[in-house]
């Protein structure tokens, strides 16, 4: 893959920010035996890299503004231009020791996002897509899972947990899908299911109440690899409604009738 500048200063940052992630992880194991100790430092290690990302995109992109997990909204002069942000999608993972979690970039132009990555610095698999130029995992060419019934597919999701989202909703959701799909997985990674989606690893991803920081990524690397990806509604006004459902063409279609129907 011949990376475009814009692509090349997402991955020059999120390697950056990977390597102070990798050393983090690293120690979060020995922190295990306090309660406090391992959230709190958990909580700078996210800032940490999100410090490093904000640093190198400025650095490369003066004018661009930002969406970030941490630090919110940062107007740049250039409105219509956006990094949207999250330096550590998968917070409950690093806490606990898996090495499931991920950097997830993304260029936004007015409200629709143009470029992804997604970086995992434990496996240092890098996700990359750009807009009509393919997805990539490093320089091989990335493809959404070809099934066309739910009975052959593994599913991905996300799960609402503790003063988050409506447990009961979803209870309704996963017992129809449980009864149509092969498998259903949880990784707690919304960015690393989107992109694992687009490499064909999972057939296809639900969730609702996200942030744009956790899908503007993802959604470019399945549109670029063949897939689909709308709101739980069948729209696309995904970064807005914080819901989203993705897959080829046939099963997101079919995944979707079933969240509709539950």
């Amino acid at each position: 893959m011949i990376r475009s500048a814009i692509v090349t200063v997402m991955e020059q940052a999120a390697r950056k920010a990977g390597r102070t992630l990798v050393r983090d992880f690293g120690e979060v194991e020995n922190l295990q035996v306090s309660l406090k100790g391992p959230a709190n430092f958990v909580s700078a290690a996210d800032r940490r890299a999100e410090d490093i990302l904000h640093a190198e995109l400025s650095k490369a992109r003066k004018d661009f503004s930002f969406l970030m997990e941490e630090r919110g909204e940062v107007a740049g002069k250039d409105s219509s231009n956006v990094w949207v942000v999250d330096p550590l999608d998968g917070t409950t993972n690093f806490l606990h020791g898996i090495p499931l979690f991920a950097i997830s970039i993304a260029h936004v132009k007015d409200g629709e996002p143009q470029a992804g990555l997604v970086y995992n610095p434990v496996t240092d698999e890098l996700f990359v897509a750009e807009r009509g130029k393919g997805a990539f995992l490093h320089n091989r060419r990335l493809r959404v899972a070809a099934r066309k019934t739910l009975a052959d597919c593994v599913v991905t999701c996300g799960i609402p947990h503790r003063g988050r989202g409506d447990l009961a909703q979803f209870r309704r959701e996963l017992t129809v899908v449980q009864e149509q799909v092969a498998g259903v997985r949880r990784t707690g990674a919304a960015a690393l299911d989107l992109a694992w989606v687009a490499a064909g690893r999972f057939d296809a991803f639900w969730e609702r109440n996200l942030s744009p920081w956790d899908m503007a990524a993802g959604m470019v690397l399945i549109r670029e690899a063949g897939g689909y990806v709308t709101d739980a509604d069948g729209g696309d006004n995904i970064l807005d409604t914080g819901s989203i459902v993705a897959g080829n063409e046939d099963i997101q279609r079919s995944l979707l009738a079933l969240l509709k129907a539950a």
